[in-house]
C-alpha cells in the first residue's frame, strides 16, 4: 500500500461508532465493586458510546461462568431494558464440542440483550482455514447480529491474526456483522479495510489498537479498553471528526498519549493503569484490579494524573 492510497481513505465528517471495553472494578479486598461498575456503565452509555462488557477490560480470562453471568445480569439492571451492549463469548479452558460451547455462551447474552462477540479458542489454531470459517457459520447461524474478534498474543495466549482467506470467508457469513482487529498494527488493520471495501462494504472493523486511535479518520469504527479510561472525551472526540471540527486533533492527541502511556509493556498491565486513572478522577472507589491481573508500579499514579491533566486542557 502507498501512502497515497492511505491518505485517500480519510473520511472527514464520518459518523463513528464508539465501544468502550469496560472495565471491572474491585475493591481492596478482591471483591467486584457492583456499584462502581454500573455507575461507570451509565456514565459510558450517557456520553455516547456502547459498553461492552466480559471483555479482555472485564478480566474475561479470570472470570468463572457464574461470575461471566453475572456481569451479563448487572449490565442489564444497569442499562435498563433496550439499551444495546456487548458481551465477550468466552469459552477457553472448556469442556465440550466448540459450536455448543459457543452457542450456549450466544444464547445467554442474547437472553440479556447483548450482541455477541466471539473470543478467539486456542483450539481453533491449528485448523485450516475452511474448517475455522466452517465453525464460525455454525456457531453464528441463526443469530441476528455477532461480531468477530482478532486478538493479538501480546493481549492473550488464545488470540490469532487471521490470514486473509479466513477473513474474507468470515466477512461472507450474513450474521457476522463485524470484525475487531486488536493486533496493534496499522497495516494489518488497513488490508482489513480494504478486503471489507471488496467484499461486504456494510461490514465493520472496529479498531482495538489503543495506539492508534485516530484509524477512525480512515474508516475503521473502535472497541477500545482506552475508551474506558474517558468515554466523555473519545465521545466529545467523535463529535468534533463528524463535525469536521479541528479541534479533534488536539483532543485525539492528548487521549493518543494517554494509550501510548497506559499500554506499554506489559500489555495486559493496562487495566491496573485504567483502574488507578479512573480512581484519580473519582469515578472508581478504589485502584484495585483483580487479584489475578498484572500490575504497574508505585509510581503509576504520577503517570497517569499528568495525562489527566493534559486531556483537561
Amino acid at each position: 500500500m502507498r501512502i497515497e492510497d492511505l491518505e485517500q481513505r480519510k473520511c472527514p465528517g464520518r459518523q463513528v461508532e464508539g465501544i468502550a471495553a469496560a472495565l471491572l472494578p474491585f475493591t481492596k479486598d478482591g471483591r467486584v465493586d457492583v456499584e462502581a461498575f454500573q455507575s461507570h456503565l451509565r456514565r459510558t452509555h450517557e456520553a455516547g458510546l456502547v459498553n461492552a462488557v466480559n471483555m479482555d477490560t472485564g478480566y474475561v480470562n479470570y472470570l468463572s461462568e457464574p461470575e461471566r453471568l453475572s456481569v451479563l445480569q448487572w449490565t442489564r439492571a444497569a442499562l435498563g431494558p433496550g439499551t444495546r451492549f456487548v458481551a465477550g463469548a468466552y469459552i477457553e479452558g472448556a469442556d465440550g464440542e466448540i459450536v455448543s460451547l459457543y452457542r450456549r455462551q450466544l444464547d445467554l447474552i442474547v437472553a440479556h440483550g447483548g450482541t455477541p462477540i466471539l473470543f478467539q479458542s486456542s483450539r481453533l489454531h491449528s485448523l485450516s482455514a475452511q474448517e475455522k470459517i466452517a465453525i464460525y457459520r455454525d456457531v453464528c447461524r441463526g443469530y441476528s447480529a455477532v461480531l468477530g474478534f482478532e486478538l493479538g498474543k501480546m493481549f492473550a495466549a488464545n488470540g490469532e491474526i487471521f490470514d486473509e482467506v479466513t477473513l474474507r470467508g468470515l466477512m461472507e457469513i450474513p450474521e457476522l456483522i463485524g470484525l475487531k482487529h486488536s493486533s496493534l498494527d496499522r497495516m494489518e488493520e488497513f488490508r482489513r479495510l480494504a478486503l471489507r471495501d471488496e467484499v461486504r462494504p456494510e461490514f465493520r472493523i472496529y479498531t482495538g489498537n489503543d495506539l492508534a486511535i485516530n484509524m477512525i479518520e480512515y474508516g475503521s469504527d473502535y472497541l477500545l479498553g482506552l475508551a474506558t479510561f474517558d468515554p466523555v472525551s473519545f465521545a466529545k472526540r467523535d463529535r468534533l471528526w463528524a463535525a469536521r471540527d479541528p479541534a479533534y486533533y488536539g483532543l485525539s492527541d492528548a487521549l493518543q498519549h494517554l494509550g501510548n502511556v497506559a499500554f506499554r509493556a506489559p500489555v495486559p498491565a493496562y487495566k491496573h493503569s485504567a483502574a488507578i486513572y479512573l480512581h484519580l478522577n473519582g469515578k472508581i472507589s478504589s485502584p484495585d484490579t483483580h487479584p489475578l491481573s498484572p500490575r504497574r508500579p508505585e509510581w503509576e499514579p504520577d503517570l497517569m494524573r499528568e495525562c489527566a491533566l493534559r486531556l483537561e486542557n
